[in-house]
């Protein structure tokens, strides 16, 4: 018997997939048929989305509530739409555009040729989205760098002794293991220290 499935999509954990849920609902899919990833879409490398394609046989349908929400890779978009249905025989509907539902069998060559356009537009702008975004966060980035925002965990506190065991260690008195050692760091820290002051 054919099933329904969903797919949704969100880009980190923070985000909220739940309207693509209620979507995918109103559509008539089930809770516990609805895949959800909660990472980047770059690329088809998402346990949900693999686990769904596992299941997916001929004559069942795929639910995704637009486009960018299946992936944001222009070529991979096509190589997945193909392989579902083609391969797997799988119908897809895509619910902010329903041009893009392949149970329409009727349609027309021109429908099809429409159909396949709409797809390839779809599927670019979703890699060029994917590309501004990228581009935007390393611009905000670089511009809080140069403002003095430091990224990462705040470096571990010099302890006590650590100049002076410094100052042995530059003057080859000490070994970094034995320096590092005297105040309870691993020689590692130490060398690392030693590194980012110069």
């Amino acid at each position: 018997m054919a099933r329904t499935y969903g797919y949704a999509r969100v880009s980190s954990r923070e985000q909220n997939e739940e309207r693509q849920r209620v979507a995918l609902r109103a559509f008539g899919v089930a809770e516990q048929d609805i895949h959800v990833d909660r990472q980047s879409g770059k690329d088809f490398e998402r346990p949900a989305f693999k686990s769904l394609l596992k299941k997916l046989k001929p004559g069942d349908a795929l639910i995704v509530k637009s486009i960018d929400r299946l992936g944001r890779n222009y070529t991979e978009i096509l190589e997945q739409w193909r392989f579902i249905t083609k391969e797997r025989q799988t119908d897809i509907v895509v619910l902010d555009m329903p041009l893009l539902d392949t149970r329409q069998r009727e349609r027309d060559l021109t429908g099809t040729f429409i159909a396949d356009l709409v797809l390839q537009i779809l599927s670019y702008v979703a890699q060029t989205e994917c590309e501004s975004i990228r581009q935007r966060q390393a611009e905000g980035i670089a511009v809080a760098k140069a403002q003095g925002v430091a990224f990462g965990r705040p470096g571990k506190k010099r302890p006590a002794g650590y100049q002076r065991m410094l100052a042995a260690y530059r003057g080859e008195e000490i070994s970094a293991r034995e320096a590092a050692r005297k105040i309870g760091v691993c020689h590692k820290t130490f060398l690392s220290w030693v590194r980012r002051e110069g």
